[in-house]
């Protein structure tokens, strides 16, 4: 079992994702991902700007950014954005106010500004996946500034 597989299923877990919604979207997570990739965070999600788009599902490596979108009527996938995250600028997630929620921001390559809110079950998990995002994109600005 490669390492994308052996991390994903926790991660996945850990963010309360169901085993056949992962299932649906893995395909298309397996051609946008190396196998060699450690995924960091796995969510369900939104976009606030965008309320009737359907759920999108997002995937966090140490080096990409994957989403899938899930339309709402016909239930069907598509990819909505794969990034390395070099070409990702002014990442930047905040916390609800209510604490069981977390709202995260990107620009990607081609100047469109991503906005996903991730709906956890409580403060903790949101704090956890917080740090998550921490680890990661201030490690990359440390990397880019040495």
């Amino acid at each position: 079992m490669d390492v994308f597989s052996r991390t994903f299923l926790p991660a996945a877990a850990e963010a309360g994702v169901a085993i056949p919604a992962v299932s649906r979207h893995m395909p298309i997570f397996r051609r946008c991902v190396e196998p060699d990739e450690t995924t960091v965070l796995v969510g369900r999600c939104v976009r606030p700007d965008a309320p009737l788009a359907g759920e999108f599902m997002l995937v966090l490596t140490h080096r990409r950014l994957v989403v899938t979108q899930e339309t709402k009527v016909l239930h069907r996938l598509r990819l909505h954005l794969n990034a390395n995250l070099r070409h990702l600028s002014n990442v930047t997630w905040s916390p609800s106010v209510s604490g069981s929620a977390l709202e995260i921001s990107a620009t990607a390559v081609d100047g469109v500004r991503e906005r996903f809110r991730m709906r956890l079950s409580n403060p903790a998990t949101v704090s956890h996946m917080d740090g998550r995002l921490r680890k990661v994109f201030h490690a990359r600005q440390h990397a880019l500034a040495a």
